[in-house]
C-alpha cells in the first residue's frame, strides 16, 4: 500500500485534509481571534462527548482552589526560558521559537487553557493507540500530537470543508486510503483505523520530501502545494523559507504543532492540570457479523448509551450494519458480559430497532385498475379469445390501446385467453358495441373492413413437411409467436414469421405446426 500512496500522492494536492488551521490570515502576524474560531468549534463539539461532559460537570461541583485560579491567569514563560527548554527537549523535530509560534502558545495557554487541559486528559486514552501504531510503522512518536491541532482529540470533529475525525481526512482521501465510509460506518472517526491510515500517509509524505516539517505541511495542504512553494522559492526546502509561499491555512500548521509539542512536554512547568476524563484506559473488542443497535447493548447491559458512542464513534447512526465482521469496543471488564448475553442482546427489541417485516414483504395481490373516464360513459366487458391482442380489441371498440392498458392495469401488451377486459364507451354509442364479445374473429374483422382473405386462410392452415432442415412446433391454444420464440434460444418472433413466409401471426390457430428454428 505504501508504494501506491507514494506513486499517487500528488492526487491529494487539492483534496486533502482541511484542518484546525483553516483560520489563518494572510498577514505576518497570526490573528488570534480568527485562530480561535476552529478551536472553539472543535471544543464545543467535544463538550457533547459523554465522557467529557460528565467529567467537566463533576469538576464544576468541586470547590475551585485559589491556587488554580492563580494558575489560569499566570503569565507566559519568558522567551529565553522557552528557547532554553526547546534545546533540551528529546524530540525528533526541529524546534523553532519565533513570534508566530509564540502566538500559538498564547492560544493554548491563555485563550483556550481549559481546552488544553481537557485535551491533556483525553490524551491518556488516545495516545496509547497512536503510539503503538506509529511505533509499528517506525515513525516518530511525536506525530501523536498531530490530532491535537487537527481535531482537539475529538473523533467526531468535522471541519468547515468536511474533513472528519481525529486525523481530519477528507472523503476522497479516506476512500483512497481504503477506509470504509458509508451511511452507517465512517472509519475516519475510528481511532485505530484512522491512525493506521494516517501513519501510511505520513510515511509516504516523508519519503517524498525527506523532511518531517515539510511532511507535516504536506499533510495539511497536499504534496502538490508544497512542491509549488519549493519551486516559487527558488528551490528552498526549509519550512520557514517557504512560509509565505505556502497556502494561508498551512502557515500556522507547523507553528501550532511546535507549540503543542512543547506544552505537552512541559505541562507541569506551565501549571496545566489535565482534566480527569475517566475514559477507560483498558478496553476490549468483540467481533460481530450480525446487525446490532447500540441501544440494544446499552439497555440489556445497563451501560450509558453515551459511553458506547464515545468508545465506538465510527458508527454514525448507532448501528453496526452487519454483513461482515465489525468490532464493538467495550470497557475491558464488560466484554465477557457481552459474550454471555449476546443472543439476548441481538434479539432484544429487534423489531423496534430494525424493520424485520421488510425482509419478508411481498407486493400486494390486489391488482390496480385505472379510473373510469369522467362523463357519460358505460362499461362493457370483453372476454379475450385465442388470437386476440390489444391492437385488435382497441380497433373493434374504437378506443386507444393506452386507455385499454390503463383501465385494466396492464403493463406492456400481454393478455391471456379468458381474461376479462373493461372497456368504457360513451353511452350514446354503447349499443353499437354490446355484441362484439359474441362475434367470431372473422366477423369482428369484417366490421372493421378487414375481412380475412382466402390467402390468409390458406396460410393459417398451411402445413410443412418434416424435411430435416427445420425444427417444428405445434401451437397451443392462446399461444402467441412471442411466447413460442422465448422457448428457443436466439430465435425471435420475427424469425418465425420469416421462416414461415408470414407477414403477421394474427391468423395462426391452435394445433397448427410451424417452423421455429433452422437445423444447422
Amino acid at each position: 500500500m505504501r508504494t501506491i500512496i507514494v506513486s499517487l500522492c500528488i492526487f491529494f494536492s487539492l483534496s486533502v485534509q482541511a484542518t484546525t488551521s483553516d483560520y489563518l490570515t494572510d498577514t505576518s502576524r497570526v490573528n488570534d481571534k480568527v485562530a480561535l474560531l476552529q478551536l472553539s468549534e472543535d471544543y464545543d463539539s467535544l463538550l457533547h462527548s459523554w465522557y467529557v461532559s460528565r467529567s467537566l460537570n463533576q469538576n464544576n461541583d468541586d470547590t475551585v482552589a485559589m491556587e488554580d485560579i492563580a494558575n489560569r491567569s499566570m503569565s507566559m514563560p519568558h522567551d529565553s526560558v522557552i528557547r532554553k527548554n526547546m534545546t533540551e527537549m528529546p524530540v525528533f523535530f526541529d524546534m523553532t521559537y519565533n513570534r508566530i509560534v509564540k502566538s500559538y502558545f498564547k492560544v493554548y495557554l491563555k485563550d483556550k487553557r481549559e481546552l488544553t487541559e481537557t485535551v491533556l486528559g483525553l490524551s491518556e486514552y488516545y495516545f496509547p493507540y497512536f503510539e503503538s501504531i506509529l511505533d509499528a510503522h517506525n515513525l516518530p512518536l511525536e506525530l501523536k500530537y498531530l490530532p491535537v491541532i487537527e481535531s482537539a482529540l475529538n473523533p467526531r470533529a468535522v471541519s468547515r470543508v468536511g474533513a472528519t475525525g481525529l486525523w481530519q481526512f477528507m472523503y476522497a482521501t479516506g476512500r483512497f486510503l481504503d477506509m470504509e465510509i458509508t451511511s452507517f460506518v465512517d472509519e475516519r472517526r475510528d481511532p485505530v483505523a484512522s491512525t493506521y491510515a494516517a501513519a501510511d500517509y505520513l510515511n509516504s509524505l516523508h519519503e517524498i520530501f525527506g523532511d518531517w516539517t515539510l511532511a507535516l505541511a504536506a499533510y495539511n495542504c497536499g504534496p502538490g502545494n508544497v512542491n509549488k512553494a519549493i519551486r516559487r522559492s527558488g528551490g528552498k526546502t526549509n519550512f520557514w523559507d517557504l512560509y509565505y509561499y505556502l497556502p494561508r491555512e498551512t502557515r500556522g500548521y507547523v507553528p501550532g504543532f511546535i507549540a503543542v509539542l512543547y506544552i505537552f512536554h512541559h505541562q507541569e512547568d506551565l501549571n496545566l492540570n489535565a482534566k480527569d476524563i475517566e475514559m477507560p484506559l483498558l478496553t476490549d473488542t468483540v467481533k460481530l457479523t450480525q446487525k446490532l443497535h447500540l441501544k440494544q447493548v446499552a439497555e440489556v447491559m445497563q451501560l450509558p448509551l453515551g459511553q458506547l458512542q464515545d468508545l465506538n464513534p465510527q458508527y454514525r447512526r448507532n448501528i453496526i450494519p452487519g454483513g461482515k465482521e465489525y468490532a464493538l469496543r467495550l470497557p475491558y471488564k464488560r466484554a465477557t458480559d457481552f459474550i454471555a448475553l449476546q443472543d439476548s442482546i441481538l434479539n432484544y427489541k429487534d423489531s423496534v430497532y430494525f424493520n424485520t417485516k421488510a425482509l419478508a414483504s411481498k407486493p400486494s395481490k390486489q391488482r390496480y385498475y385505472g379510473e373510469a373516464p369522467s362523463g357519460n360513459y358505460t362499461r362493457l366487458y370483453y372476454r379475450v379469445k385465442p388470437g386476440d391482442n390489444l391492437g385488435f380489441i382497441a380497433d373493434w371498440y374504437d378506443v386507444r390501446i393506452r386507455d385499454l392498458r390503463y383501465w385494466n392495469g396492464i403493463r406492456g401488451s400481454m393478455i391471456r385467453t379468458g381474461q376479462r377486459l373493461n372497456v368504457y364507451i360513451p353511452k350514446s354509442r354503447a349499443a353499437n358495441y354490446k355484441n362484439i364479445d359474441k362475434l367470431s374473429f372473422a366477423e369482428k374483422q369484417k366490421r372493421e373492413g378487414n375481412p380475412v382473405s382466402n390467402t390468409q386462410s390458406k396460410k393459417v392452415s398451411k402445413k410443412y413437411p418434416d424435411d430435416g432442415k427445420y425444427e417444428y412446433y405445434t401451437l397451443k391454444k392462446g399461444e402467441t409467436l412471442w411466447e413460442v420464440a422465448k422457448r428457443y434460444e436466439g430465435v425471435s418472433d420475427r424469425d418465425i414469421l420469416r421462416m414461415n413466409n408470414l407477414t403477421t401471426g394474427r391468423y395462426l390457430k391452435a394445433g397448427q405446426r410451424i417452423k421455429v428454428k433452422r437445423i444447422n
